[in-house]
């Protein structure tokens, strides 16, 4: 166990590689308000969907510990990417040596835990990076609490491009999101619910339900993690002793600082102060 981490009570960690984080954060904060949060956006060394377990591990260890070091008891994994190749190794292995007391929690088991009430095909979409569709932690996630439910996952390698690049409501981002939508409907014509695995893809939702078929329902994960998180703190009142609520909010990001608050705008409503910081 590590000494030198803070004892006392601290904010929840919510972690990204970058942006889309924030809407995970937004969906907790609608819910939550009372909570104080850090939040930690990696985006120097963004994207992660495409990079391997064994580096999306390290650098997502490293931004837990920085988390912790900044008095966090619990951290939000709110990465599909992270979530995916990284959370189960830190949960297993990192926290019983760092501190077993301390939480790491990501955002596909909320998901996966609600999406057996939501299908009545029992077929299941998954739109979301390379990266998080080939480790198959959707498909793995929904069949250990849903066995009849057939997923099918499609990576979307363009969608967060063009999010961050601030085409999302660009006559270009047309094409590229009928493409994606009409294959996984090809694979899978049963398909009646479409889980949107990446935490930067509701800002494409407009473009999104324009053609996705009418019957067919479309999830993003903010409120299903808001939610969850909810559920975590109302049964361990241990952990949620260890949460500060006074409605703060602190940003950082491993970029530069302009660039992020720039960039931020497209996921937040209001403006927001972001501090530098380096995880290596």
């Amino acid at each position: 166990m590590d000494d030198k981490l803070p004892k006392t009570p601290g904010p929840i960690g919510i972690f990204d590689s970058g942006y889309g984080g924030l809407t995970i954060l937004k969906g907790i904060r609608d819910l939550l308000p009372q909570y104080d949060y850090i939040y930690l956006g990696d985006n120097a060394r963004a994207p992660y969907g495409s990079r391997s377990f064994d580096v999306v591990y390290q650098f997502t260890r490293q931004a837990v510990l920085k988390l912790f070091s900044m008095g966090c008891h619990l951290v939000i994994l709110g990465c599909n990417t992270a979530s995916a190749k990284a959370l189960r190794t830190i949960q297993q292995n990192d926290l019983p040596e760092i501190d077993p007391t301390r939480r790491v929690l990501g955002v596909i088991r909320p998901t996966a835990e609600i999406i057996g009430e939501l299908t009545q095909t029992r077929h299941v979409g998954i739109l979301a990076t390379e990266g998080t569709v080939k480790s198959e932690s959707y498909n793995m996630e929904i069949q250990k609490l849903w066995p009849d439910v057939e997923v099918t996952g499609v990576a979307c390698p363009l969608w967060v491009p063009i999010i961050e690049n601030n085409e999302a409501e660009g006559d270009g981002a047309d094409y590229f999101v009928r493409k994606r939508i009409n294959h996984i409907l090809w694979r899978d014509p049963n398909i009646d619910t479409l889980i949107l695995g990446c935490t930067h893809y509701p800002i494409l939702m407009p473009k999104i339900k324009q053609y996705v078929p009418d019957g067919i329902r479309i999830i993003a994960q903010g409120e299903y993690v808001a939610s969850s998180l909810k559920d975590y703190l109302l049964r361990h009142k241990d952990m949620d002793a260890r949460c500060t609520k006074q409605g703060k909010v602190q940003y950082f990001t491993t970029e530069n600082t302009a660039k992020f608050k720039d960039n931020a705008r497209i996921f937040l409503p209001e403006g927001i102060d972001v501090e530098h910081l380096d995880l290596e």
